[in-house]
């Protein structure tokens, strides 16, 4: 109600008016003469269509109905004695007259909880309203009421008894601005930026057309917006697509620009550095990614939008790497990767968490702290969105993500527009691992001796049964398209890769915190080898779990227990159980080497393990 409306003015040519002021230019073609406003704050304005006189419509209201307007124009009164001028206006059968009660909604505190004297108030407005009736006038000779237009925010912030079955009361929601409507203002306003009177009449166009389509949903008040950015930035006309993205998001700084090329180029030898055995993954993981740094997200659609830099559906079994891809490419594309945003999503199983994603509805507890999700897009629009194991979220959740991944944006409980179109958006699931038997039991779908082509074959197929026969939402997987990317199982030889990787990890720890180096013998080796690698199921996180049970408590247990000190030099000589708690055997390394990567790799390799 706040907003701007186009009027024209000429062909082609729209002046953005006032919505009171909109609807008195719109009245007067139907023959309405006269036109006032009231609010509780100012009292009686009057409102002049484009092209009249505010002198005359103040005159007519001061002879016909005695109001006497001060210096500002202005002529206050309370909501009470409001009511008997309205009463004489609805009545007055010489004039067509429209009369406009702004910011109703504030007229009472509790619509449906009134006050004694806002009881009242409706009250004598309702006995009104079915005392009007239409009239001719000497110049317009078809009937017509003086109507009074009630402009609230929401049509509940009135009284339900007051406006429910009243033949007299019509309810109009006024839209958004359609498509049409943006683009008779662009037109209107376009020729004013820097830069347009340099363009060609097929750039110029081409750069009306992202301005209108990257502003759905927008307000005219925001085109004027974007334009008054536009200038003061002195961004030019064929750059305007960047003026929409910094009014969107608040911010003048666009790190996508600022990506170093070569690290995108190299971005695969990074990766496999930290994620083993995943060549499949990580080659389609890059190819969205070098997608979302270009800006080619959606290029394909014929709509310029404001879809997300990019999507991904990391498929496949536990702890393979799908987390660890996310913090990767998080790290690839900010140099950081605690930039992420992780949501786990088992703790949205209930049908109204949602609220904690977008924040609690009016008049609910929580409604002013906003949600998790859009508080913290709009604190990081630029950054990499971590959905883990979508599958355990309830699907109304689910629905939350169809305008999200379309347009690129979340409409938050409070009402705000939270944008997405600079984030880069991940979901990782366990989909199509197992299914349900006929009989109803959860059997292995696939299997770690299936080759990779049959892996991703089945689960891909297991994916679409889900979000098209379980969940009867094809349109959610139809949105993530093809960014389906399906992860292998760690097989023997990654396994050993990883094993390694970690147990330098817990060594190269050690000396960095307490400075004690421990070196781990060949046969010492082998036997935490063959226990870390007997079962792969649980891929890298169970290589994890295997390491800390057998080598890392341990450890930790018998540096206690020889009271080692700083610059201790160690040799874990054998590992033996003593029940069935896992013990090691340490001595004094009198032949230590120095703890570098390489070398301490070297001394592994003898186990046999690379």
């Amino acid at each position: 109600m706040r907003d701007r409306y186009p009027y024209p003015v000429q062909d082609k040519q729209f002046v953005p008016l006032f919505f009171t002021s909109y609807l008195a230019s719109s009245l007067q073609l139907r023959g309405f003469q006269y036109f006032l406003s009231y609010d509780p704050i100012d009292g009686f304005t009057v409102v002049s269509p484009r092209g009249t006189a505010d002198a005359d419509q103040r005159a007519f209201f001061s002879k016909q109905f005695r109001m006497s307007f001060d210096a500002a124009n202005r002529m206050r009164c309370t909501l009470e004695r409001s009511l008997e001028f309205i009463s004489d206006i609805l009545t007055h059968r010489e004039h067509f007259i429209a009369l406009f009660l702004d910011f109703a909604s504030r007229y009472a505190v509790q619509p449906n909880d009134l006050s004694e004297r806002e009881h009242e108030y409706f009250t004598r407005a309702l006995k009104l309203s079915h005392s009007a009736m239409p009239h001719a006038t000497a110049t317009m000779r078809e009937a017509q009421f003086n109507p009074v237009f009630w402009i609230c925010d929401r049509e509940n912030d009135l009284p339900g008894w007051f406006t429910l079955e009243n033949p007299r009361i019509r309810s109009a929601m006024i839209p958004r601005p359609d498509h049409i409507v943006r683009r008779a203002m662009i037109e209107g306003i376009a020729p004013s930026l820097p830069g347009y009177l340099d363009g060609s009449d097929d750039e110029n166009a081409r750069q009306t057309t992202v301005f209108v389509e990257q502003t759905e949903s927008m307000l005219v008040s925001d085109l004027i917006a974007i334009t008054q950015l536009s200038r003061r930035e002195a961004l030019p006309f064929s750059d305007i697509g960047e003026a929409v993205r910094r009014f969107k998001l608040g911010v003048s700084e666009d790190p996508w620009r600022r990506i170093d090329r070569s690290r995108i180029v190299a971005g695969r030898e990074f990766i496999e550095k930290r994620l083993k055995g995943q060549t499949q993954a990580v080659v389609k993981a890059m190819d969205i990614v070098k997608r979302a740094v270009t800006g080619l997200s959606g290029a394909q659609a014929a709509r310029i939008g404001g879809k997300p830099r990019g999507v991904m559906f990391l498929a496949g079994p536990t702890g393979v790497g799908k987390t660890e891809l996310a913090k990767t490419l998080t790290e690839l594309l900010f140099g950081d990767e605690r930039a992420y945003i992780r949501f786990d999503m088992s703790e949205f199983s209930q049908e109204h968490s949602d609220q904690r994603l977008i924040g609690a509805p009016p008049g609910y507890v929580g409604y002013d702290q906003g949600g998790e999700l859009t508080n913290a897009i709009r604190e990081k629009p630029f950054s990499v969105v971590l959905f883990d194991e979508i599958e355990k979220a309830h699907p109304r959740i689910l629905d939350k993500f169809l305008q999200m991944l379309d347009d690129g944006v979340i409409t938050s409980g409070r009402g705000e527009r939270v944008y997405f179109s600079e984030a880069v958006i991940i979901f990782t699931s366990n989909l199509g691992i197992f299914k349900i038997s006929p009989e109803g039991e959860r059997v292995p779908n696939v299997l770690q001796t299936d080759p990779y082509d049959a892996v991703e074959k089945k689960v891909r197929a297991e994916i679409e049964s889900y979000f098209k026969v379980q969940l009867n939402r094809p349109e959610i997987l139809n949105r993530i398209g093809e960014n389906i990317v399906i992860f292998d199982f760690i097989r023997l030889e990654v396994g050993a890769q990883i094993f390694e990787k970690m147990v330098l990890n817990v060594l190269e720890r050690l000396e960095e915190r307490q400075r004690v180096r421990v070196r781990i013998s060949a046969e010492a080796a082998n036997v935490l080898g063959a226990i870390c690698l007997a079962d792969l199921s649980n891929g890298g996180r169970g290589i994890g779990n295997h390491i800390e049970a057998w080598l890392v408590n341990p450890l930790a247990r018998a540096l206690f227990d020889s009271d080692a000190r700083p610059g201790s030099q160690l040799l874990i000589q054998e590992i033996v159980t003593v029940g069935e708690v896992p013990e090691l055997v340490l001595v004094d390394d009198t032949e230590a080497i120095a703890i570098t990567g390489e070398i301490k790799a070297e001394a592994l390799d003898e186990t046999g393990m690379s």
